[in-house]
């Protein structure tokens, strides 16, 4: 006699919350995709197989076995499914053939238009990110400020602090740190940055309430551009042809705008900003330096600055920690046990926040 329970699909692998996911089955039927590729998944999707799937658990790297989800396949999902939670975190278990650039709080892999327009939630793991996300932001503004990546280079090439010898680095106390984007990161960030005694100031799409916004001064993108002495990307990639498009929204205009020896950091998504630009901008000392945890066409860096002494280069490890991965599994449970259990998500994503 077959269950009536309602089905929940996974995705991918359950790395640390396993006893989490297994009270799952208390009030659910946990079933996995049957095929190791896109086409299978897509036959088992029109097949019928799937029917009765209310909501997938998936991950960053699942997208080995659908592909991304896009129109084609959010169309052949199974009438029954009303909610995909969406983890983005990487296990290391399984590299992702394709390197996808998607490793956090970010759910790129998604079409979350077509999603809504099939009436089906998304949600995300924002605030299990914060901490983890915010602490490497740091890292990378204290270390490009500093320029210790001149140094570290050097050291391991046998040349200790290098002939001839780094440019001198900067303090952070006095300098002012312009966010891009003021979400749980940014705020997170801002806290982690006053600490060392920078001023900062921000750039939102909406400008937050005071008691958000703490100490914090907005200003708009363009004076943020002008007066900052570091720059921070902390806001999503929005893909071209859809509104508040971020894709290269630092390029060689916004560039030229800035302070000579400005430092910049990005730990947000790659294709923010033009990789070539930037390489351009650091070799004309335009950029005294930069931090970067994501790029443009991950896993490949540009090769401009792969060899760059002022380029402290970070493989996309900001939220690549036990206590954060677990904590970023455990959320994504927790949507999924909401949507069964409240017909409502913890955490839906933006876009969706206002949907019915």
């Amino acid at each position: 006699m077959s269950s009536r329970k309602p089905k929940v699909l996974l995705l991918g692998q359950i790395v640390h919350a396993h006893k989490e996911w297994q009270a799952l089955a208390d009030i659910a039927e946990l079933i996995k995709p049957k095929g190791p590729t896109r086409e299978d998944f897509l036959e088992q999707c029109r097949s019928g197989d799937l029917d009765g799937v209310v909501a997938t658990y998936r991950t960053f790297e699942s997208i080995d076995i659908t592909g991304r989800f896009d129109e084609e396949l959010i169309a052949a999902l199974p009438e029954s499914l009303k909610f995909i939670c969406h983890n983005g975190r990487e296990t290391g278990k399984n590299q992702p053939a394709n390197g996808e650039p998607e490793a956090g709080a970010g759910y790129d892999q998604v079409d979350v238009h077509a999603c809504t327009a099939r009436g089906i939630r998304v949600s995300n793991v924002p605030t299990a990110v914060n901490d983890a996300t915010a602490d490497t932001n740091m890292f990378l503004i204290i270390g490009a400020l500093r320029g210790f990546n001149y140094g570290m280079q050097a050291l391991r090439e046998g040349k200790w602090r290098g002939r001839p010898f780094p440019p001198l680095g900067h303090d952070p106390e006095g300098k002012t740190l312009g966010i891009v984007g003021m979400g749980g990161i940014g705020r997170n960030l801002r806290d982690k940055a006053e600490a060392f005694g920078m001023k900062i100031q921000y750039y939102n799409r909406r400008r937050l309430d005071d008691d958000l916004a703490g100490r914090a001064r907005y200003v708009e993108f363009k004076e943020l551009l002008r007066t900052s002495d570091v720059i921070s990307l902390n806001l999503p990639l929005n893909d071209k042809n859809r509104q508040g498009n971020t894709r290269h929204l630092i390029s060689k205009p916004e560039f030229e705008k800035m302070k000579d020896g400005v430092v910049i950091v990005n730990t947000a998504r790659g294709a923010i900003m033009d990789e070539s630009a930037l390489v351009e901008a650091l070799n004309t000392g335009k950029v005294f330096s930069c931090g970067l945890d994501v790029y443009e066409d991950e896993p490949k860096v540009h090769p401009g600055l792969i060899g760059h002494p002022q380029a402290m280069l970070v493989p996309h490890m900001g939220t690549w920690t036990v206590e954060t991965q677990e904590a970023m599994e455990t959320w994504n449970i927790n949507n999924v046990r909401s949507a069964l259990e409240t017909g409502k998500l913890k955490s839906p994503v933006s876009e969706q926040a206002e949907m019915e």
